[in-house]
């Protein structure tokens, strides 16, 4: 048996993340940590977040996060980054006036700005709802899911794909932006796999089982 953690800073309602685990992984345990001593014995590593950056960054830091992730990093635990808890993972952001993240990726996060068209339609921000991912690299985490998959999105920053070697998966909205990022032991969606039917629920399949090799 597994023990999958699910770091709880209090940045949006984990309970669909630890629910959709559950239905993949029904004989692995399931923890919500709120303290790094409750992830203590961890096979596997999930930073979810939604809400404001700076909120996210700093819920993050409080309870001691911060040492507990680069340690799992460095010991080559499988670590998955959802939504924000893969924008934290980056540089900066230009959210809250332009806030400094936890520079695991050296790639800064974007704002979608308020004119944004693809095919001469203007296009909403938020960015909410389902879009297609295109592939960029074979891994491990796309196993059993077809390039072109749709999955579901909800958010006004980004992290551009261009001139950006560690996408692993990307989608258009006016810009081309990385849907999925990877480097060693950590992939990271800015979609919600949890909330993406069929191909997110293959998705963190593909985590239960993936060893953090790549």
């Amino acid at each position: 048996m597994q023990k999958i953690v699910v770091l709880d800073y209090g940045m949006g309602n984990l309970h669909s993340v630890a629910s959709a685990l559950q239905k993949v992984a029904p004989t692995d345990e399931v923890v919500l940590a709120t303290t790094p001593e409750q992830a203590e014995g961890a096979d596997r590593l999930i930073v979810p977040g939604v809400g404001a950056i700076r909120d996210c960054m700093e819920g993050f830091i409080r309870p001691g996060f911060v040492p507990l992730l680069n340690q799992c990093i460095e010991s080559g635990m499988p670590i998955l980054g959802i939504c924000v808890g893969m924008q934290i993972m980056m540089a900066s952001s230009e959210e809250n006036g332009g806030i400094d993240c936890l520079g695991i990726f050296p790639q800064p996060v974007k704002f979608f700005g308020k004119d944004l068209y693809e095919n001469g339609q203007h296009l909403k921000v938020p960015h909410m709802g389902w879009n297609r991912v295109q592939q960029k690299i074979d891994h491990p985490m796309w196993s059993n899911i077809e390039s072109g998959s749709r999955f579901y999105f909800v958010h006004s920053y980004y992290v551009p794909a261009e001139n950006n070697d560690a996408v692993a998966g990307e989608t258009d909205y006016g810009v081309k932006l990385a849907a999925a990022v990877t480097n060693n032991n950590i992939f990271a969606t800015q979609f919600h796999p949890e909330k993406s039917a069929d191909a997110g629920m293959q998705l963190l399949k593909n985590f239960v089982g993936w060893n953090g090799a790549f």
